[in-house]
């Protein structure tokens, strides 16, 4: 489709343009005689960029339009490619080196010319051939209203949906309207859902129902679209309102020239004293919802009018209406889709089992998502063919939804929404094809991507991942992705793509040569200068992956790792490398390849306990953002780590045990170091296999580690002083400050935007201690802290190991969330000033249950409590009365038999789910919870206490769902 290329090249030349900018304002760029064509590179992508949003606007679009587009489109991306290797020249090596490298120079030259030469021909082309029109002044009204005929149409598709699934939202929206209320301002409900989930349909139901038609006498459906004609809206308004008549003798006085103020004085004047119900359906924006409301509605009118507003954006509706006036439209139950989808089928279910095709009908009805619309469409294609070619279909359904007629109703309206996002948002949207049906997407992980592969832009006063959480939460409202899981505080931390709008994404996606999947769908090969690469298997060598930016593997497609080091040579130009879904180890010959790709900005590699340290070569990438190992037996990184300024993410997930050479493997030790291998071929229990390739890597990697980390048992790293200078870390986890020299803790403390830091110790001198209290106090940003401590002690007169902790006097004051694991002996005063806590997990600390509420049941935000105590301690845990007045979620692990957990009326009103694991202990008076949902109880207990709150449970007035694990 023409419309998607223009609006993915428009949102790659804005991008261009910045690099470019920056890159002619470098010296170098003068040095090599290139500055003249780097600024006309920007001045014509700046023109480009004009063209290509007046070529937006156009209703008609042809073919030779799409080609320009897909030129400029490519075009830019050689351009940032060859604007980072520009970027990468100069800042990875001195002036005089730069000037020294006479090749690189000289090619990089010739690249910057010849991509002027390019820009030349495709101004050229679009002048020849006339491509694009002068923005006409009512342009963005005709593109408007061409795809408002394209909801229009699509909307007509969903109308049988109304058969099947709508009672139950029926009577709840009825609820919510309460129509025989007579009196009071009006009141708005709104209806939020994705496109083709039934909306619209539901809201006629509503309209046209004997509740409605009976209470009130003046109705009207206004279709508010992405655009409209405010005269003609007000002149429908008045027609539908007060009759045809009404509208005619209006115009006669005017004689045909009246003034949007003549239609909105006469509409509300004569609406002001009279009982309305009015359905705005498809609102895309709050101004033209809030225009609609003060200019076409009365502002006075106190008769119990009603109005519902149907809209995707969930934004829009907190803005127009409060939240119980907001009815979320969920996707169709299983029975009713599956009944819709035989119906449209021309179907019975014995026709399905006769057929033997049971399995692919539940393969089919599953990707359809309970999505009214995708029943319809994909049910109607289904008619018209043979049971038996329901899988072929179904394998092929993204290339049928761009070539099959019976399927466009379904893609016109995912493609209504894709057109609608803002520039910024289109190709985060598109990169989501990347991962598989059904996955589920961390919004970390996903922001994190955006940012290092350029899409998310700065905004004065915010953190790069401030905005790029923004852009998720604004796909999230705006009804294109669905959040799976959402935390305490209402915030979405992970989603998916129904399973036809991924594959509409990645028809999409397709088009514009944005990502391909290896193995899912096809098998054919890569188009030419893909950009992102997901895998499903192995990789082929022999194509050109030069020009590929991201790389992510999604299971074990590589039969030896030995290829992906052949392969990694190729992808000079990728930023991302995302390897979390393979199930291989990485080793530390493919790391040392890995820190050669110097224009990687993100980097995550599972499975790594092969690697036993980082490459000098690391601080060649300059560019790096995000450093994600996982199982790694590195325990200290290097000096050059902090030459990698743009860092905003190190986390680590080091080995905490050794196998081979912990307390409980002596004899293997021993042998091992001794290097006796006439013992280890005997293949002795005790030994360690290390003539096999796994165990030789896993000794190696933790004999090195032995040597070089102290003999550390934590999964903590020795940080290099100097790491102050990585200003933009956001995220640090975790550092052993036992190992740590003193200036580089100190260093912690100037790390102005951390939000996230992990402290991992085993002992440590006063001294030391105070040094890492002086820093977390420091660290005014902080939001997220883990203190986790590996004294292998529990003895209360451990001081040397622990006191430090209660030696914080000014905590982080906008700390959410703090984890303690380690023995501690009494609470935490500074616990209590820390009142923006949201979550608290306390392991081992051998703190009093008793001191535990005390110090926590008067903070104001605390909604998350887990605590799991020493064993064999009596605890006696009483919930008083206005205590935790936020609490949302308790979790209490392993309870003596000594201990009691009582809940006094009045107590945590807003607890929800309570889950007692492996507790012995008495629990009493959970009927005193009023917002009580979930029960959970496990593990070995006594059956008088799995009675007891079994009792209860069937007590309480909610009758709360009991989990037994």
């Amino acid at each position: 489709m023409a419309e998607t290329a223009l609006s993915m090249a428009r949102t790659l030349v804005g991008s261009v343009v910045r690099k470019a900018a920056s890159a002619a304002a470098d010296e170098m760029s003068l040095l090599i005689g290139v500055q003249k064509d780097i600024w006309y590179i920007k001045d014509e992508m700046r023109t480009m960029q004009a063209f290509l949003r007046a070529a937006e606007v156009q209703k008609e679009k042809d073919e030779l339009l799409k080609v320009w587009a897909e030129q400029v489109r490519e075009l830019s991306y050689d351009s940032e490619d060859c604007l980072d290797e520009f970027k990468i020249h100069v800042e990875n090596q001195s002036l005089l080196s730069q000037l020294l490298k006479l090749r690189d120079r000289h090619r990089i030259a010739v690249q910057i010319r010849n991509l002027r030469s390019r820009f030349e021909e495709v101004s050229k082309r679009n002048t020849r051939y006339n491509l694009i029109k002068p923005l006409p002044a009512n342009g963005t009204d005709e593109q408007d209203c061409y795809m408002e005929d394209i909801r229009n149409q699509s909307a007509h598709n969903i109308d049988e949906s109304g058969l099947v699934g709508f009672r139950i939202p029926k009577a709840e929206i009825l609820r919510l309207l309460d129509v025989n209320a007579d009196s009071g301002p009006a009141q708005t409900i709104c209806v939020v859902g994705m496109g083709g989930l039934g909306k619209t349909t539901l809201t006629r139901k509503v309209y046209e129902s004997a509740d409605i038609v009976d209470k009130f006498s003046l109705r009207a459906w206004i279709i508010v679209s992405q655009s409209f004609n405010r005269i003609e809206l007000l002149k429908d308004m008045i027609r539908q309102f007060l009759g045809g008549e009404a509208l005619t003798s209006f115009m006669n006085e005017h004689q045909g020239k009246m003034q949007v103020r003549d239609l909105s004085n006469y509409l509300t004047d004569r609406m002001k004293d009279k009982r309305y119900f009015v359905v705005l359906d498809d609102v895309w924006s709050i101004d033209a919802l809030d225009w609609i409301k003060i200019s076409a509605l009365p502002t006075t009118n106190t008769k119990g009018s009603r109005i519902i507003v149907t809209t995707r954006d969930a934004g829009i509706a907190m803005k127009c209406t409060f939240q119980p006036q907001i009815h979320n439209l969920s996707p169709l139950q299983l029975d009713d889709a599956k009944e819709l989808l035989l119906r449209k089928a021309s179907k019975t279910y014995e026709d399905i089992k006769k057929d033997k095709a049971e399995e692919i009908f539940g393969m089919i009805l599953k990707k359809c998502g309970g999505l009214p619309l995708a029943i319809l469409t994909v049910g109607g294609v289904l008619a018209t063919k043979d049971a038996k070619d329901w899988k072929k279909l179904y394998d092929q359904l993204p290339g049928e939804l761009e070539s099959n007629q019976s399927l466009q109703a379904m893609r016109r309206v995912v493609t209504l929404s894709y057109t609608h996002l803002p520039s910024h948002l289109k190709p985060c949207f598109l990169y989501m094809s990347i991962f598989p049906e059904d996955f589920e997407i961390r919004r970390d992980r996903l922001v994190n991507r955006w940012i290092a592969e350029g899409f998310v832009g700065t905004r004065a006063g915010y953190t790069s991942t401030e905005v790029g959480v923004s852009y998720f939460n604004e796909l999230i409202s705006r009804s294109l992705v669905q959040p799976s899981r959402v935390d305490f505080n209402g915030r979405v931390k992970r989603c998916r793509l129904h399973d036809i709008v991924r594959d509409i994404t990645i028809s999409i996606s397709r088009e514009e040569n944005f990502v391909f999947m290896v193995g899912e769908y096809s098998n054919t090969t890569p188009p030419e200068n893909i950009r992102h690469i997901a895998s499903s298997e192995n990789l082929k060598l022999g194509f050109d992956w030069s020009h590929v930016r991201s790389w992510t593997l999604f299971c074990n497609p590589i039969e030896s790792w030995w290829k992906v080091s052949l392969h990694l040579a190729q992808f000079k130009m990728l930023r991302v490398l995302d390897l979390e879904g393979a199930e291989y180890k990485v080793t530390q010959k493919q790391m040392n390849c890995i820190v050669l790709l110097y224009h990687l900005k993100y980097m995550r590699l599972p499975n790594s306990n092969d690697i036993r340290y980082l490459p000098s070569d690391i601080g060649n990438l300059r560019g790096l953002q995000t450093l994600e190992l996982w199982g790694t037996n590195i325990g200290t990184l290097p000096t050059e780590i902090t030459k990698l300024q743009d860092l905003r993410i190190i986390r680590f997930g080091i080995s905490a045990v050794y196998q081979q050479f912990g307390v409980n493997a002596t004899t293997a030790c021993l042998i091992g170091t001794t290097c006796l291998p006439c013992l280890s071929v005997m293949r002795l229990p005790c030994l360690p296999c290390v003539d096999e390739p796994e165990y030789s890597a896993m000794f190696m990697g933790e004999l090195y580690k032995l040597t070089f980390s102290c003999c550390t048992y934590g999964y903590g790293m020795k940080v290099p002083k100097g790491i102050d200078a990585l200003q933009k870390l956001e995220t640090l986890m975790y550092v052993d400050v036992t190992r740590t020299g003193c200036r580089a803790i100190e260093g912690l403390g100037k790390l102005a935007q951390l939000r996230k830091l992990g402290v991992t110790w085993r002992r440590m001198s006063k001294k030391k201690g105070k040094k890492v209290c002086e820093s977390l106090e420091k660290l005014t940003s902080l939001r997220s802290m883990s203190l986790t401590g590996y004294c292998h002690t529990r003895k209360r007169n451990d001081d040397k190991a622990t006191c430090w902790i209660h030696s914080i006097s000014s905590p982080p004051p906008l700390l959410e969330s703090l984890t303690v694991a380690e023995y501690v002996g009494p609470m935490l005063q500074w616990v209590c000033l820390l009142t923006n806590l949201v979550k608290i997990r306390l392991t081992w600390t051998g703190i009093k249950a008793s001191d535990v509420l005390t110090a926590l049941e008067a903070l104001p935000n605390l909604r998350n409590l887990f605590f799991w105590p020493l064993p064999h301690m009596e605890h006696k845990m009483v919930f008083c009365e206005k205590a935790f007045p936020k609490l949302q979620i308790l979790e209490l692990v392993r309870l003596s038999a000594l201990s009691d957990v009582i809940f006094e009326e009045g107590t945590a009103p807003l607890m929800e789910e309570a889950s007692f694991i492996q507790c012995k202990s008495d629990i009493q008076g959970l009927t005193h919870l009023p917002s009580l949902k979930q029960v959970t109880f496990g593990g070995a207990a006594e059956d008088s206490v799995r009675r007891m709150i079994q009792e209860q449970v069937d007590a309480h007035p909610n009758h709360p769902v009991l989990q037994i694990r």
